[in-house]
């Protein structure tokens, strides 16, 4: 973690000849802007203008300038850059010319949410399990929908042909300081995971940005494409990211052993609520073709260690006792959505909403008759919007410039290209 000024030694005394400032699109993208070392000063200072109107879901025509701020602890040496001549990047922060901060900027909404949780006496913890696909590249260099081998769930090599990616990836994210947890080929040929241990939420949601271009990155590498679209291809299993949240106040962790109050009213909050946000969940029209198969959620229910719930408790010690969101997809932008979440589950606990009982069912065989009396996500892009808009609690959390943005890539009928997420 560096300060500003220990930001700048750090720059002046390490080679670094390339600055890249990092931050990301409300549909998850991850743009960048890149400066020389001599203007870092002033991109903390006043930051760095960029035309917001030709990014997704910020300012139109007539108010296009914003300004980039580079976080300081955020400073990370692109390890596949040179060496010589260094290359860092930092995530960033979004302000207006006057210096406030930008009301759409989903990095400054996580920020105030976990803030507003710490002075309540909370304690968030976030863990990622990032499913992706690895495709293979025509004479061209363009991208397939060839999956790079033809591999299962955990398979080995040299059935699994992405075990070597995988491994580059893991260590490249280490020499960053990110930490993984696991890796392992998924169900789908060529989808491959990656889980990480659990951080405070920033740095879960930074970790996930780093971890997407490092992905990326690696795969060209390898003469690959990768790919976080939800449903690359329609045959086979979608990419999901199941979000983890394990949650502690005075010291106790809330899901562990019986649920406490407290721990059933934010559950039952994010029940209430997942039909409103689905939309910034899973924010593309192929997103909906996940739901309802291949171990994706349909039904809005919860239960312990049951895979085919929407919200489950894993199996774990009671020190790392947690709950998992199944629904979100990689498509998604992770700061939105965690952010959504943690207001739904908070909400929920502020107005004591009761949970619902325990569903048991496998929901991926259950009859008509066993699963009427369950709501379901909604099943399309349409649905969902419709369903944001709506929402009083979505306009009380989100700011009309999100809202609107969502709409109108909606009404636009804007399709996830292959080659986009």
């Amino acid at each position: 973690m560096y300060t500003k000024s220990e930001a700048l030694q750090y720059i002046q005394e390490n080679d670094v000849k390339f600055i890249k400032l990092f931050f990301t699109d409300i549909f998850g993208s991850i743009k960048s802007l890149s400066i020389q070392p001599s203007e870092l000063e002033r991109a903390f200072e006043t930051g760095i203008c960029f035309d917001a109107s030709s990014v997704r879901g910020f300012f139109g025509i007539t108010k296009s300038d914003l300004f980039i701020v580079p976080d300081p602890a955020t400073l990370c040496v692109l390890p596949w850059r040179p060496q010589t001549g260094r290359v860092v990047r930092f995530f960033c922060n979004i302000r207006s010319i006057d210096g406030t901060p930008f009301a759409g900027d989903p990095r400054r909404m996580l920020k105030n949410q976990v803030k507003k949780a710490a002075e309540q006496g909370y304690d968030i913890r976030i863990g990622t399990e990032c499913e992706f696909y690895l495709f293979k590249l025509d004479e061209k260099g363009d991208p397939t929908h060839v999956p790079q081998d033809t591999a299962g769930y955990c398979d080995l090599a040299p059935r699994d042909r992405g075990e070597n990616v995988r491994r580059e990836i893991c260590l490249t994210l280490e020499q960053m300081g990110v930490h993984p947890e696991s890796s392992h080929h998924e169900d789908g040929p060529g989808q491959n995971e990656v889980d990480f241990r659990r951080s405070d939420p920033m740095t879960a949601a930074d970790n996930l940005a780093t971890f997407k271009t490092v992905v990326k990155t690696v795969a060209d590498r390898y003469g690959l494409f990768a790919s976080f679209m939800a449903k690359p291809l329609a045959d086979e299993a979608g990419s999901g990211l199941h979000f983890t949240i394990l949650l502690r106040k005075d010291g106790k962790n809330l899901f562990a052993g019986d649920l406490s109050a407290e721990a059933q009213s934010f559950i039952a909050g994010i029940l209430f609520r997942v039909r409103e946000i689905t939309a910034f969940l899973n924010p593309f029209p192929n997103s909906y073709e996940r739901f309802g198969a291949f171990e994706a959620p349909r039904y809005i229910s919860w239960g312990r260690e049951n895979r085919s719930q929407l919200i489950r408790l894993p199996a774990a010690l009671e020190h790392d006792a947690r709950i998992e969101l199944r629904s979100p997809d990689p498509s998604c932008n992770q700061y939105l959505a965690i952010y959504l979440m943690l207001a739904a589950g908070f909400e929920g606990i502020a107005q004591k909403r009761v949970l619902s009982a325990e569903n048991t069912l496998d929901l991926y065989n259950a009859t008509s008759d066993e699963t009427k009396h369950l709501e379901t996500l909604p099943l399309t892009q349409k649905e969902a919007v419709n369903l944001a808009l709506k929402s009083e609690f979505v306009h009380s959390v989100l700011p009309k410039v999100t809202i609107d943005a969502f709409e109108e890539a909606e009404t636009s009928a804007q399709k996830a290209e292959f080659t986009a997420i």
